[in-house]
């Protein structure tokens, strides 16, 4: 696990960390005497939202608080925020619900400092709390779910999504924001670009540009004719920015072929990236039991190895 907290910054002693009582076999230490009583009574009740909030808040007191945690703005943390979601995401895939659990707690410190930053805004429209957050993700779920919170009957799960999309489209009209003049206004920018292209695809099929459900083998071909696009620019002489179409355009297609394959093309790429790191590291160590160092000079053996490693996870 690595993240917001886990970075020293620079000029702060990073205090120590508390014991874990499974790893210990005891209950943490107890909080300072110095704190006040009313701290120290929510603080003790380490299960209940309130208590993270009062540590998120102690952290940010100008005070009392962390210099670390005090310097840090929306954009500075942002990176941190990001990179507890996915490790939310490599606990799942690992079925490592430990793990989950710890990384869940992460990503939620992440929204709650946010949270607290918002709170130390000035006063006016932009300034927001926890409690704002909560009642907004809440009353957002009810109204995009009629048929669940209000009495509005549907047929089926392709209806269940118009509902959503208009009542997205009513959102949007109410902040006062333009209509989506295109079906593929509005998917993020900063999605991972195969999750990001497959909501593009997704948008686009929706109004009915796409292959046929049925028609797995049209995508394929696809596929293979952007792969010869990218092998006439194997030349030397081939233009640079000619090489990043041809490849931007031959990923695309894959994610396309993956979404009629009802595969996920950013879960599959994740699982493709561990497998490849899980086996290259089995191939290092067969390699230097022989009193070998993984390098040019022994790629013959690598190869052979890596095909025996692959043979071992059949």
């Amino acid at each position: 696990m690595s993240g917001y907290r886990d970075k020293t910054p620079l000029g702060v002693t990073p205090p120590t960390p508390p014991t874990s009582p499974a790893e210990e076999g005891h209950e943490p230490s107890a909080l300072s005497s110095d704190l006040p009583a009313d701290l120290r009574a929510v603080l003790s009740d380490a299960r209940h939202i309130d208590a993270l909030l009062a540590v998120v808040a102690r952290l940010r007191d100008p005070e009392h608080g962390c210099p670390w945690d005090l310097k840090q703005t929306f954009r500075s943390i942002l990176p941190y925020t990001l990179e507890e979601a996915y490790e939310v995401a490599e606990a799942i895939e690992n079925d490592d619900m430990a793990e989950l659990r710890e990384e869940l707690g992460d990503l939620l410190f992440q929204v709650v400092i946010h949270s607290q930053i918002g709170s130390e805004l000035p006063s006016g429209n932009a300034r927001f709390e926890f409690g704002d957050v909560v009642e907004s993700i809440t009353n957002k779920m009810i109204r995009r779910h009629p048929h669940v919170f209000g009495g509005v009957a549907v047929a089926s799960e392709d209806e269940v999504r118009n509902n959503w999309e208009r009542e997205k489209q009513a959102e949007r009209e109410l902040k006062g924001q333009r209509p989506h003049v295109s079906v593929v206004d509005g998917v993020a920018q900063a999605l991972p670009a195969l999750v990001r292209a497959e909501k593009l695809q997704r948008r686009a099929a929706n109004v009915g540009f796409d292959w046929d459900p049925e028609d797995l083998e049209g995508v394929a071909d696809k596929v293979r004719e952007e792969l010869d696009e990218c092998a006439e620019t194997f030349a030397a002489h081939a233009d640079p920015t000619e090489r990043v179409h041809e490849i931007g355009d031959l990923l695309f297609t894959c994610v396309n072929l993956a979404r009629h394959m009802g595969v996920d093309a950013e879960q599959a790429l994740r699982a493709a990236n561990h497998r490849f790191e899980r086996r290259f590291q089995r191939v290092e160590v067969i390699l230097r039991a022989a009193g070998k160092i993984p390098g040019r000079e022994h790629r013959d053996d690598m190869e052979r190895l890596w095909e025996v490693v692959k043979g071992e996870e059949r």
